[in-house]
Formats: C-alpha cells, structure tokens, sequence
C-alpha cells in the first residue's frame, strides 16, 4: 500500500533560574521547542544532565528503536507523563470535517450513534465490522494548569487504520464504512474507554493512532471545535509480536521493518509523552493505557 501522507510569567525564586526557564518552555513552547532548546545547551557544555518528562524514556531502544525479533507472548511496557502532549498532525483521513472523501465533507463526528465505547463495527447506514487483535484502549485526560488533575466532560475523538493499513470513509475498499472511529466522554476520573483493534502498521508510517480533544460531547462534531490533535505510538516489541503472529496483519512485517521512531515524520522528535502502556497476548488480546495532558 502506497505511503499516507502525514508530514505546538511568573517565576518562583525558590527554584533554580533554569528550572524555572524549562518550566515556561513546556507550558508555552511546547516539547520540541524545549528539545531543540536541551540539545544547544548540551551541546555547549552548559547543560551535562537534565532529566525531564516523567513516564517513558526516549532512550529506550528495546521500547520503539530496535527492529528485532520479538518472540514473547506478553508485552508490557510503561509511560505517561504530566507535561502538555505534542501538537500533531489529523494525517489525511480525519473524518472529522476537514475535508473530503469521495467528493462529499468526510465527518465521522456527525453520524448518529458515532458517541461509543465499541469503535470495532460501523453506525448509521453502514454495517462492517473490523477484524484484529482486540485491543482495550484506557485514556486518562488531565490539566496540566491544575496540578494535572484530571479533566471530566471532556470528549476524545479517536481513529486509526485498519489491520491492513486502511482508513474507513476514505482507503479502497471501506470508503463505505466508518468503523475505527468513535467518540468517548470523560468521567469523573477524566478516563475513555475504546474496545477496537490493534493497528496495522501501513508503508511510512509506525504504527499509531490519532485522536482530538473537544470540550464535552455536544461540541465534538466538527473539527473547528478541536482543543487538541495528537497521536498516540506503540511499543515496537509488541508491534512485531503481534504482525508475526496474528491473522491478516502480514503486510506490517514487512512495512515496520522499513521504518523506526527514528526516521518517522511524525515520532522522529520522541514518544515520551505518546508511548501507551501495553499488557497482553495475541490469543486474548491487548489492554493499553496512556494519561494525556492539555493546557486549559
């Protein structure tokens, strides 16, 4: 399958000045202007160790750098983190409103019974069901403005390919579906659920899945309403562990072996802040889970 195209003060004196200025650098710069910022001091000789983030390491090349085969059964790995989650691209197939399939506005959010829990089968007048791995998929939205307390009411658009690589609404094939897509709103502890599938992983890309942030519910039905865009990556071990031994994913094998975390348009800069945490085997499916932080 051809490549999808998808290529974001008040100053405590108690605390060092620097700790101070990487502070302000995350909450308004964003993590790659804060990167960018580490790496010149490092190189410099100003700056010989910083820790940042909190959850997974970006220098982990057992979680998502090495390319290896995997031969374990179960897969668990961790990350999370309370620092604001990258700014990234909707890629092309959005179904959110923001442009076209097939000639007409392509908007998932827009379609009777699209708010639920099970995002496996398509709603409306469409009927399909996505085969794969089960996958159980916990969102914990929290504010990163509030001590990262967590966010209820708020509503998570997620979507994602299928186990070969398509988009419903919009690939060859499943223009006529709209399965892989649903909207959950937060509860009380700012958590979704999602039952799907695991991801294939298509030419390009590493395997992934997008998602927005709306306010609540009742605004989650364009995407000019979005408060966040990102995409969430997976721990390459499990990634091979399940496109090597599950049925109808033989095309990622090959594809995920042409591509690293490194050398993706999108996860080049790091996953810290997007690495779910993953538990689970090909037989009786996957759980994952991930906390998500936004600025409100």
């Amino acid at each position: 399958m051809n490549a999808h195209p998808e290529h974001d003060h008040d100053h405590d004196h108690s605390q060092p000045q620097l700790l101070q200025d990487l502070q302000t650098l995350t909450r308004h710069g964003g993590r790659r202007q804060m990167l960018r910022w580490l790496g010149a001091l490092s190189a410099a000789g100003t700056l010989p160790l910083v820790g940042c983030g909190g959850g997974g390491s970006d220098s982990g090349t057992n979680l998502y750098n090495d390319n290896t085969s995997s031969t374990g059964g179960t897969t668990t790995t961790t990350s999370g983190s309370c620092s604001v989650v990258p700014e990234e691209t909707a890629g092309p197939y959005p179904g959110d409103g923001s442009n076209t399939a097939n000639g007409s506005v392509a908007n998932a959010l827009a379609l009777s019974g699209i708010v639920r829990s099970d995002i496996t089968t398509s709603v409306g007048s469409a009927s399909g069901t996505a085969a794969g791995v089960p996958l159980k998929l916990v969102i914990t939205l929290t504010n990163t403005n509030n001590s990262c307390a967590s966010l209820d009411g708020y509503a998570i658009y997620l979507w994602h390919c299928t186990r070969d690589g398509k988009y419903s609404m919009y690939s060859s094939g499943v223009t006529g579906e709209n399965y892989l897509r649903g909207v959950q709103q937060t509860d009380s502890n700012g958590q979704v659920t999602f039952e799907t599938i695991f991801p294939g992983c298509y030419s390009g890309r590493m395997p992934h899945m997008h998602f927005e942030v709306y306010r609540d519910a009742n605004t989650a039905t364009s995407y000019t309403n979005k408060l966040k865009t990102s995409q969430l990556a997976f721990p390459v071990a499990t990634c091979q562990t399940v496109y090597n031994n599950a049925s109808g994913y033989s095309a990622s094998v090959s594809n995920l072996a042409a591509i690293s975390f490194n050398t993706d348009n999108v996860f080049s800069d790091g996953v810290t802040q997007q690495l779910v945490t993953i538990s689970g085997d090909v037989t009786n499916g996957y759980e994952a889970s991930i906390t998500v932080s936004i600025s409100v």
